[in-house]
């Protein structure tokens, strides 16, 4: 029989979704599964959209140019003026979604065997991305117990080696909701002048910073023209990830250029995605913030509940939808497994994304589970009281001496 490729063979199972056959099992036995595993809101997508897409007048629906529809690159361009991010159209490749802005970077800019750094946890999928395109993913880890704050720019260091060509950052971060302070972001910045590295910045959550946050994007950080990549994707700030319209912008041309020639192997982005993304972008001011006070409003709830439940711990994010939490468990996937598997609570269980998917460092995140608060707060009320409820009657659940941590410094 033929052998699968090497690369196939260490493609990871993506953490995110393998539960799914668990959690399809436990529908037919009647349950329901509240899925708090994945980033996929049920915020209404935006109505300019939908509107886009309901009234689009084509004939064909054709190829487009390579580097993305020019309307909605200059569109692009007036959206990030509003954020203080100043680029030129020439600037932007519209790609399919921010997954494949990363991995033609990725391609661009790293041989086989190249090294990226990484902050840890970091979204699961930069390292299949990374896997696909035969780079090697070095984690510096951060922790959930100061906030998972930037690790010293020292850890950095330590690892840098001939290899090392990049670091990739998610800001604010995808799984641990963590805003980049300007000071975090200038150390970086000053680690990628001194050894000439490139910077590849994953903002799609850019929308969602909250507690009077402040969000800083690399392109406005000086002397990185040459070094900083700016990941990009339409999903989320309008609740459309099957859109699939995202955007690698940069100032290098070279890189750029180099870019565009991967960008046309695959011909083009999605046509009607693009469409529907050009609309998308003039959402008025009352969707927006209608979406970003109602993630807020889920947060908070999420928080105090959390905080709450004997054991478990988690900090506050400054962003995004996402949050981490510590369990008072042997080991969170499996706790997870067995919520789908043997667990239902008046009807209902639930289901987590397990926190050891998005570390590389054997250990780490065995405890941790990443919550996406994408749903409505009637049904994240039951979701909490079902993971109350699950541990207490959880086989694995630590012993109440052995799980209580003093996090009273915690930030």
């Amino acid at each position: 029989m033929p052998r699968i490729s090497k690369r196939g063979t260490l493609m990871p199972n993506s953490p995110i979704r393998k539960l799914v056959p668990l959690a399809e099992e436990a529908i037919k036995q009647g349950k329901n599964v509240i899925r708090l595993n994945i980033g996929q809101p049920d915020i209404p997508t935006s109505d300019k959209a939908l509107a886009a897409i309901k009234n689009l007048d084509a004939k064909v629906l054709g190829y487009s140019h390579s580097a993305g529809m020019e309307s909605l690159r200059r569109k692009l361009v007036e959206y990030y003026k509003r954020h203080s991010i100043e680029v030129n159209y020439e600037d932007i490749l519209i790609t399919t979604g921010g997954s494949e802005a990363i991995t033609i970077t990725l391609l661009t800019c790293l041989n086989a065997n190249d090294e990226i750094l990484v902050p840890e946890p970091f979204y699961a999928n930069y390292y299949s991305f990374a896997t696909s395109t035969d780079v090697n993913v070095v984690a510096i880890s951060s922790h959930i117990e100061d906030g998972f704050i930037l690790p010293p720019i020292s850890d950095f260091e330590k690892k840098i080696t001939d290899r090392t060509k990049g670091i990739i950052i998610c800001n604010p971060n995808n799984p641990t909701g963590h805003v980049y302070s300007r000071q975090e972001l200038e150390q970086i910045r000053e680690l990628v002048l001194k050894y000439d590295l490139y910077l590849l910045s994953d903002e799609v959550y850019r929308e969602f910073v909250y507690d009077g946050e402040e969000f800083i994007s690399i392109m406005q950080l000086e002397g990185l023209e040459q070094h900083a990549i700016l990941i990009d994707s339409l999903s989320k700030r309008y609740s459309a990830t099957g859109l699939r319209t995202g955007a690698l912008i940069t100032k290098n041309q070279h890189l750029r250029d180099t870019a565009l020639k991967f960008c046309q192997a695959r011909l083009s982005p999605p046509y009607v995605g693009q469409i529907a993304g050009e609309a998308a972008i003039d959402s008025s001011k009352e969707y927006m913030n209608g979406a970003y006070n109602e993630y807020l409003s889920r947060r908070n709830y999420l928080i105090e509940v959390l905080n709450n439940i004997p054991g478990v711990f988690c900090t506050k994010p400054k962003g995004a939808f996402y949050v981490m939490a510590k369990l008072p468990v042997d080991d969170a996937e499996k706790f997870a497994m067995w919520l789908l598997s043997d667990f239902e609570y008046e009807g209902n269980t639930v289901m987590f994304a397990p926190g050891a998917g998005f570390y590389t460092e054997g250990g780490l995140g065995k405890q941790e589970i990443r919550i996406a608060y994408v749903i409505n707060q009637n049904q994240l009320k039951i979701a909490m009281k079902c993971l109350e409820e699950g541990l207490k009657q959880y086989p694995g659940k630590l012993a109440e001496e052995k799980s209580v941590i003093d996090y009273s410094t915690a930030k």
